[in-house]
Parts: C-alpha cells; structure tokens; sequence
C-alpha cells in the first residue's frame, strides 16, 4: 500500500489571519503563540480506530487545528457504540466509522486534511500507513495492534500515545522509546492468551472513560506536537472514575526487550499470531468461600496480574506474584503440595493460569471466580 495521501480539502489553518481567530484561546496561553500553532497545522497524526477512544481524539486534534488526520477503521457504526463514540449519530448508524468521523470533523474544521483507510493497521500496511505521520495515537482495543502500533513508532522513531479502558477504569501512557521511554512491550513483554481478558462488550464501559482518556490522548498528541509541558513517555496515568482516584506509575525500558533494546530481535512489521486457545479451567472457588479457604492449611494466594496493577491496588493476602505472562517459565517456583489460588482483577487469567498450573504437575490448583473486584469490602 502507498504512504497515505492528503484528501482534496484545502491546507489547514494555521498561523493565518483566519487561524489567528480561529485559535486565540489557545494561541495565547503561555509558552504556544503563533509558531506552536503551526507546528499543529504542519502535523500529521495517525489515529487507529474511531470508536471511544478515537471519536474524543480525533474530535479534539480537529478542533485544535491539527493539519492532517489519517483515520484507520474498518469497522461500521452500531446503536450500541452511540453511548461512547460521540462522533457519531442514530442516522450513522451502518456507516463505515471512518466516513462517518471525517464527515463530522470536516464539518467541524473545513480545511482539515482527511485520508480515510477503511482496512485494518497490519504488518503489510503499517509501516506506509505510518511513515509521513509525526505521531500514532492508538485508540485500539486488541493487543495484535497495541503491540504493532509501538513497534512501528518505534522503529519510526515517533511517539505512540496508547490509552485503554475497562469498566469505569481508564490508563494513558506515551510510549517514545526514541525520547528514552520504554515501549509497549516493556511494560507487557507477551500478549495474554486469547479469551483470557474480557471486552467491553463482556464487561462494559462507562462512556465518560472513553471520552476522558480518548481526550487526554489528543491533549499528549498536541504536547508532543508542540513541545507544550511534559508528555506522559515513561509513564503510566490511571484513573478511577468510580472514586475519582488517580496514579502515575514510572515505568522502566525492559533491557532485553526485542524490539527497543540496544540488541532488538524484531526490526520489521509482523501480525501477532493469534495465542493459545485456553485449556478448560478448573473449579473455582467463589467469593463467598475465599476467606474460609484462606484458613486452610498449605495454601498460597498466587497473584497473576502484572506489576504495575499490584502497584495500584495490591492485595494483602498474596502470598506469591508471577505474572500470568511468565508464569509457564516461574511455575516450577511453585510449592507443588500447596493448594495454589490464583487471583487476578476479574478472573479470565487466573482461571487460565489455575488450568496451566493443573497441566503442568499442580492438581489442586484453582482460581477465584470473578477476581478480586469480585470480593465483598
């Protein structure tokens, strides 16, 4: 596939008589002015996906003044994404997503360049969908395109502004390994198996997360455009809407990571395989038992989530933490005539690793229903 082209609409305003209006309010805060301005209408974005996350940002760059947005999507829109994916309208409904958003933006901002990719971000197009785009913001809700979209910024030598939701919850993270952060594979070195983390579809979401972090999203896109404050690269942003709790976590490059390490593995665009299909799991132990099962004899809570979800809501009664990810090469750390009970925050992955830990020599091992989230307070 060719690099993307600009649509026919005129150049987008920048610093002009027209942009000078147009953009006051912001053109006058401290530190942007008139050439920040035109960075913004100079730059080139790629947004994957226009769904909760992509409809706030896409919405957001457009108004901002942002000169060209590349639109991937290849999905249609649905009445239930109308509670989210505020781009859109009842009579969109049917519509190609991304014809749907630039019709909205171009209405928004008339001068906006617009190329529209109705395809998926693949590995046979990636790298030229990519190329002449300053920034990726990835609005995506799968890992083969997550892990896809920071190895190209990567090997581009881009930023790409990652965000993703669950429920009521919400992170944000910019990942620059060129700036000296870490990439998306430093923070989840391989992707989980597959069906072990739900959907929002199995889940839920609250639309106001998406049109937080979708908007926060375009607000890094706008400050690594402009040079304006201080991205989140090399940090994590987590919000709970249901507490209004916030957290930055830092987060560290991974030494040995394949694609930005010093001695990388990767250096061209490859589609995820697919991951193993999960083995049957085991009984669980429901919410309601977990405290009299606490009591037993010769047990070990075996808390599977990854570092950094311990870090903002740990558990007082793990006894032991290996990640889901590792956990095929730690298991042997194990106590093998321990019951082992593996939680996680809502149950697909340690119910898949209570099933890996049954086929790799640990009959006993079983999970808790639901995860923590699910325990009574």
């Amino acid at each position: 596939m060719t690099p993307p082209q600009p649509s026919e609409s005129p150049p987008a305003a920048g610093s002009g008589t027209s942009g000078l209006r147009r953009f006051a309010r912001q053109i006058s805060l401290p530190g942007f002015g008139p050439a920040a301005q035109q960075k913004l209408a100079d730059a080139s974005v790629l947004c994957l996906g226009a769904g909760g996350l992509g409809c706030p940002a896409l919405l957001h760059l457009a108004a901002a003044g942002v000169g060209h947005l590349v639109i991937v999507d290849d999905d249609e829109v649905a009445l239930s994404n109308l509670h989210r994916q505020t781009l859109f309208s009842e009579a969109d409904v049917g519509r190609p997503k991304a014809e749907a958003a630039a019709d909205r933006l171009r209405a928004l901002h008339s001068a906006l360049r617009i190329t529209i990719v109705r395809d998926r971000f693949r590995a046979a197009n990636a790298m030229a969908l990519a190329r002449d785009c300053h920034v990726i913001v990835d609005g995506t809700d799968n890992f083969e395109t997550r892990y896809l979209s920071s190895d190209v910024a990567c090997w581009l030598g881009i930023p790409n502004v990652y965000g993703a939701v669950s429920r009521c919850e919400g992170q944000l993270s910019v990942f620059h390994p060129a700036a000296g952060g870490p990439c998306y594979r430093c923070m989840f070195p391989h992707p989980p198996p597959l069906g072990s983390t739900p959907t929002c579809a199995e889940t839920g979401v609250l639309g106001t997360v998406t049109g937080l972090i979708g908007t926060l999203q375009a607000s890094e896109t706008i400050k690594l455009l402009t040079g304006l404050g201080s991205p989140l690269t090399g940090q994590l942003f987590h919000c709970d809407l249901l507490t209004m709790q916030t957290r930055t976590l830092q987060l560290r490059r991974d030494p040995h990571c394949p694609v930005c390490s010093q001695s990388p593995s990767l250096h061209q665009p490859a589609d995820t395989p697919p991951s193993c299909q999960l083995p049957p799991a085991p009984a669980p132990i429901r919410p309601g038992e977990f405290h009299a099962a606490l009591q037993q004899p010769h047990v070990t809570i075996l808390d599977v989530r990854e570092p950094w979800e311990v870090a903002l809501a740990p558990f007082a009664h793990t006894t032991t933490a290996i990640p889901a990810s590792h956990l095929p090469d730690a298991a042997s750390s194990l106590p093998r005539h321990h019951r082992i009970i593996a939680i996680c925050s809502l149950g697909p992955r340690s119910a898949h690793a209570a099933a890996t830990l049954q086929q790799s020599g640990f009959p006993s091992a079983t999970y808790l229903a639901g995860g923590i989230d699910a325990l009574p307070d």
